[in-house]
C-alpha cells in the first residue's frame, strides 16, 4: 500500500471535475477508469481515453502514482484519444 494522495481528474468530455481519494500504488489506468465511471456513471471503454499529467500524455499507465511522483491535490486529465467533431 502506497501513501494515500487525493488527485483531481478533469474528464473533459463530460466538462466535470472528479476529486479521488487514490493510493500511490493506484496505476494511472485505474485512476482513468475510476475517473471515467465518476464522471459518466457508467462503465466507458477506458481504451478511447489518455491521462495527461503536468502537461505531458503519460504513455506507460501502468505506472503508479507514486512512480510519477503525484502530489497531493494534483491536477490530471482524461480526454478522448481521438479530436472530436465540433457541433
Amino acid at each position: 500500500m502506497g501513501t494515500p494522495v487525493t488527485v483531481r481528474v478533469w474528464v473533459t468530455s463530460v466538462w466535470d471535475t472528479i476529486l479521488i481519494a487514490a493510493d500511490g500504488a493506484w496505476t494511472v489506468a485505474r485512476l482513468k477508469e475510476t475517473a471515467l465511471i465518476g464522471a459518466t456513471g457508467k462503465t466507458i471503454d477506458p481504451d478511447d481515453y489518455l491521462v495527461k499529467f503536468r502537461g505531458a500524455e503519460v504513455f506507460d499507465e501502468g505506472r503508479s502514482l507514486a512512480d510519477l511522483e503525484v502530489p497531493n491535490g494534483a491536477p490530471m486529465i482524461v480526454l478522448p484519444r481521438r479530436r472530436q467533431p465540433a457541433t
